[in-house]
């Protein structure tokens, strides 16, 4: 079988235990986020800055042999910055977008200062990965209390060579949704640096006291509620768009990861729609139509989906990736040559290429050229 060499637009780092503690005063890092899981395995209690998240532990697929293994044990390279490599090379993974875990839940943290501190203390631990192998591309998280503390990390994430900026699909509590001018110094910062902004879904602020380990319960809840992070991605670009970012800063570039690709076409229309049939209420204007700026500075990676590749072939959206979502529970360690078999078998070589390896290529061209297939 045809080895496929592909560029993964979401992969993860594992913070280790003892980041913070090892980073910050004994004051700050109580404060930061950390996890403590059940004795079964099945629950975890997310801890940040004085509220508890509780929610059930994701598990593997039943179809799979290493149902319930912890992340540890399914893919022990995962915090190896040489064993990692190893584990990507066996799956015929060349280069990848990395955002943090546990760093996801400082969108929940309130107080600016501290925010800014956790943020610092995980990028600098995670540029020692870039810095290790121009492999990993990792993202840079960016404090979203305030506009201020947002574009002093961006800065200083780009002095350190990050060139990605990984931004939750709302901000953090308390602070402007994205289509508000607050964040006009954050795009025009991130223009100025080249960085991509990078959001990752299901990564939506909570506060404990509404929080219930997902959007929805009852019955189909588990189904429901990996919907509907979906969304969240979705509302963000659409923001970014119909708020005229893109029309000020078209050199800006996004990337929406792990949340499919066909969605792309379906908003790009729905907002043309919208611009054309009622064009007097829309403010701002736009220099161009809507679906225009998802098509040429917005970015999608996807991993199983079999409508993603239509989303090139039949709808014409180049910027569609593919994403291994390494280490997590939901992603393809493991599988990764029969899940890319499965995808492009079908598909001509040059679009294969162009998903597996291009459009991520594109959005990063300092990483050295992936490998030909291999027979």
């Amino acid at each position: 079988m045809t080895k496929f060499w592909a560029n993964s637009g979401d992969s993860h780092l594992v913070e280790p235990a003892d980041l913070f503690t090892t980073s910050l005063p004994a004051d700050l890092a109580a404060r930061m986020p950390r996890s403590e899981k059940d004795d079964d395995g099945r629950h975890e209690t997310v801890h940040v800055d004085g509220q508890a998240f509780r929610r059930r532990m994701p598990r593997a697929a039943m179809l799979t042999d290493d149902h319930g293994l912890t992340v540890d044990q399914r893919a022990p390279g995962a915090n190896d910055m040489a064993l990692r490599l190893v584990d990507l090379d066996q799956e015929g993974i060349w280069a990848e977008l990395v955002y943090p875990s546990i760093g996801i839940w400082m969108s929940s943290i309130q107080d600016p200062d501290l925010l800014a501190a956790g943020c610092r203390a995980v990028n600098d631990w995670a540029i020692q990965y870039q810095r290790f192998s121009p492999r990993y591309v990792c993202t840079a998280t960016i404090p979203l209390l305030t506009a201020e503390h947002a574009v002093a990390e961006v800065h200083r994430a780009a002095d350190l060579d990050f060139k990605a900026a990984y931004l939750s699909v709302t901000p953090c509590l308390g602070a402007p949704d994205w289509n508000d001018e607050t964040w006009e110094p954050l795009w025009a910062a991130l223009t100025e640096t080249g960085m991509v902004a990078a959001f990752h879904i299901g990564t939506e602020a909570h506060d404990a006291a509404s929080f219930h380990g997902g959007y929805f319960r009852g019955p189909g809840g588990a189904l429901i509620n990996y919907v509907e992070t979906t969304y969240g991605g979705q509302r963000a670009i659409t923001k970014m768009i119909a708020s005229g970012v893109f029309d000020r800063h078209p050199e800006l570039k996004a990337m929406v990861s792990e949340g499919g690709a066909t969605w792309g076409p379906f908003i790009a229309d729905r907002l043309d729609e919208a611009y054309r049939q009622h064009a007097s209420a829309v403010r701002p204007q736009l220099r161009r139509l809507p679906s225009e700026y998802l098509y040429e500075n917005v970015y999608a990676s996807f991993q199983h989906d079999r409508s993603a590749v239509p989303a090139v072939t039949a709808m014409g959206w180049n910027n569609v990736c593919w994403g291994s979502d390494y280490p997590h529970i939901e992603g393809t360690f493991g599988h990764t040559q029969k899940t890319l078999h499965e995808l492009f078998d079908d598909v001509d070589p040059a679009t294969r290429r162009r998903v597996t390896v291009g459009a991520f290529a594109e959005l990063f061209p300092h990483v050295p050229a992936a490998p030909a297939d291999e027979d």
